[in-house]
């Protein structure tokens, strides 16, 4: 196991290949990687790719693994970057997943492994790739809510994903939801529920990816409009560029993962990647 972050360990801390990596002056990522293991041996890389120097450190690593003579490499990296530009809105943007997929599917990996993808146009880009769903992750949030809550699916992307959530559980109702996107300013609006009265039922929103958060405040908003009860946010991949204080007024609690960094917030509870796998 090659850990490329130091306090993420979500397979667990096993068979650990010690390492120095550092960047140099210029910003270019490099690794040393101690020859104290058995190079026969198939080794899995773990990391969390925040940014494109992350993809270079494990570019860096398959490269000097390989030169070292290991035959199989797996790659596990929960959040894939880009996901969320997985189609070209309007002439002038790259297809920016396809872009992060052809760089991975280069190094010619064993397997590669994400958690929760956003859409289905992620795994068919990459090569021998595994998906985990978030269903245990939703079944562990709900047990520490404590009590019966409704789905909400935020927009029409997520509905195929909470149903299978939703059936995973044992049929937990599911109460769907959308917005309009403008594709060239990203502004949203026209948040609406499908539920003419949610008569004080709590709620617990369902996504994968957080970054400044606007869906999930206008969403609940919607929902108080239409008489919802306490609100929880579940994200798999938590960015919150905006930080906490947005969401502080509107629920009760958020749920994330570790998929991105470590959450120290009251309001937040983070359930281990290795606690879920």
């Amino acid at each position: 196991m090659l850990n490329l972050h130091p306090s993420f360990t979500p397979l667990g801390e096993n068979n650990l290949i010690e390492y120095k990596s550092f960047l140099f002056a210029g910003g270019e990522p490099h690794i040393k990687i101690s020859d104290h293991f058995d190079v026969g041996l198939p080794v899995t890389i773990t990391h969390r790719i925040n940014s494109f120097n992350d993809l270079g450190m494990i570019c860096m690593a398959v490269d000097a693994l390989k030169r070292m003579g290991v035959k199989e490499i797996n790659l596990f990296i929960p959040y894939f970057p880009a996901a969320r530009q997985d189609r070209v809105m309007i002439p002038g943007e790259p297809l920016s997943a396809k872009v992060y997929a052809d760089m991975i599917n280069a190094m010619a990996l064993a397997s590669v492994t994400i958690f929760d993808p956003h859409s289905e146009v992620t795994p068919a880009l990459l090569n021998n790739c595994v998906t985990i769903s978030n269903h245990e992750f939703i079944k562990q949030v709900i047990a520490k809510i404590g009590n019966e809550v409704k789905l909400i699916s935020p927009d029409g992307g997520a509905l195929k994903k909470i149903y299978k959530v939703s059936e995973f559980l044992g049929g937990t109702e599911v109460v769907e939801c959308s917005k309009s996107r403008d594709v060239k300013t990203g502004k949203l609006s026209g948040f609406k529920v499908y539920s003419d009265d949610l008569a004080g039922a709590d709620c617990l929103i369902v996504d994968d990816i957080c970054d400044g958060g606007g869906t999930f405040i206008g969403l609940a908003e919607a929902l108080k409009d239409k008489n919802a009860g306490k609100l929880y946010l579940a994200i798999s991949h938590g960015i919150f560029s905006k930080g906490f204080e947005v969401f502080d007024q509107y629920f009760e609690q958020i749920f994330t993962t570790d998929s991105i960094k470590e959450v120290d917030h009251a309001g937040v509870t983070q359930i281990k990647l290795m606690n879920i796998l």
